[in-house]
């Protein structure tokens, strides 16, 4: 079920789009009815009942794990039976997934391990949102769950807009991920609707990139560096760069230095998270004075910066972990 197909159906009912709107709000904002609300004609108000209960049945809570620091991690299932990850954020904020599993496969993720499995539609990425609201005020929508964003980018953008026309967050707390994709790119640079931008960079250099993000559409790093800098300009705030820090791997001197390079004149921040620590992976964590050697060196070298804690290292919940342990859990 889609955005347009409960549209299509509710306008065929006779109803206006002063109805549809009110529709939308009442749902992702999880208000009722009051006074004020235009009142739906009798032919569409059985359609509208039908879709309110549609939209509940999108997905359910079905494991929910709280972090003292970084939130609460929930899987949820969807009405097929797929698990998905969704983090509520400290602060008013909520971490969505685009997809169920991932085509890029980075080395360094659960979800990667499982490959892609299928797209959501733009109201399950959207239903999301309106499951974090029953546990706080949403001021904050983060598109860096489960997926890569640009490889359904038609119904991500959806989500995106919806969201900017219907929910009251501002276009910079909407914060679309992707590894750099030129489709995604054009799309935004085109769209009325600019949300803020974060870039998984991981290495400076493309080779190791590839090595890192196995699946994804090589492309230069330069080339993004230059894409960041003309949105920033565009959308007026700052694009994130993601950089997962890996013992040994990518964490060297050259890798910083190139970062110190590349920032020169940049309207960029750079956010600095150490891996997360998965069962049987042979990548580690840097040590805590490595990872603070590293921020010393790249904030005299005027890069802005914020030194991150990955999520839910405490209940071993980052990057799928969850999902995963719940589906072994369900197969038994």
């Amino acid at each position: 079920m889609e955005i347009r197909e409960v549209e299509e159906a509710l306008l065929q009912n006779g109803a206006l789009q002063v109805h549809i709107d009110h529709f939308w709000r009442q749902w992702i904002l999880r208000k009722a009815p009051t006074a004020r609300t235009p009142r739906l004609p009798f032919s569409v108000q059985a359609a509208a009942q039908k879709y309110k209960e549609e939209l509940n049945k999108l997905a359910e809570v079905v494991e929910e794990c709280s972090s003292p620091s970084d939130g609460t991690r929930l899987v949820l299932k969807l009405h097929d039976g797929q698990l998905i990850e969704s983090v509520i954020l400290p602060r008013g904020g909520v971490c969505v997934s685009t997809q169920v599993g991932c085509a890029v496969g980075c080395v360094f993720c659960m979800t990667g391990k499982f490959g892609l499995i299928r797209q959501l539609s733009d109201l399950e990425i959207l239903a999301q949102v309106e499951i974090a609201r029953r546990y706080q005020l949403i001021k904050k929508v983060v598109f860096m769950g489960m997926g890569e964003p640009s490889h359904n980018l038609r119904r991500v953008l959806s989500s995106i807009n919806f969201l900017a026309k219907y929910s009251g967050i501002s276009y910079k707390n909407l914060v679309l991920s992707t590894v750099g994709d030129r489709r995604l790119f054009d799309a935004i640079m085109a769209s009325k609707v600019k949300p803020a931008l974060a870039l998984s960079l991981h290495s400076t250099f493309g080779e190791k990139r590839k090595q890192l993000m196995p699946n994804i559409q090589p492309m230069p790093v330069a080339d993004m560096m230059a894409f960041a800098a003309e949105y920033a300009k565009a959308g007026g705030y700052p694009v994130q760069f993601q950089w997962t820090l890996i013992d040994g791997v990518n964490d060297g001197d050259e890798e910083v230095e190139n970062v110190i390079s590349l920032w020169k004149g940049q309207k960029a921040i750079l956010n600095m998270i150490p891996v997360n620590k998965i069962a049987g992976s042979p990548y580690e964590r840097p040590s805590d004075e490595a990872m603070l050697s590293i921020a010393e060196r790249l904030k005299k070298g005027c890069v802005l910066l914020k030194y991150r804690h990955s999520a839910a290292q405490e209940v071993e919940g980052g990057c799928g972990q969850l999902r995963a342990r719940k589906m072994e859990e369900l197969a038994e």
